[in-house]
């Protein structure tokens, strides 16, 4: 990916969810909720504190991530979606290496 975020931001791609409950009922696109979990695709290089030290993004590409409902803001690069949120944002990172554990 040649897109590198500013700061303490990260590029997430969002992971859509399953269109059938587990009993198998088909979900219409109205009854579908944003998805609120992702995989990193490029992280930037960190915050700048008021004193000049730079504190890095602890995320790194390929994790699985859960985030707010409605952070970032949504861009399509090369006809795919994709999430710029702050790190902030970022509620908690799933599994390893973007593999849920099992």
């Amino acid at each position: 990916m040649n897109l590198k975020p500013l700061g303490d931001r990260v590029v997430v791609k969002p992971v859509e969810r399953e269109e059938r409950t587990k009993s198998g009922i088909v979900l219409p696109d109205t009854a579908k909720e944003k998805p609120q979990e992702g995989i990193v695709e490029a992280v930037g290089a960190g915050r700048l504190l008021d004193n000049g030290t730079k504190v890095p993004v602890e995320l790194k590409t390929g994790e699985r991530v859960l985030y707010a409902k409605y952070a970032g803001n949504e861009f399509k690069y090369e006809e795919i979606e994709y999430l710029i949120i702050s790190e902030k944002d970022v509620l908690a990172v799933v599994g390893r290496n973007g593999k849920s554990k099992k």
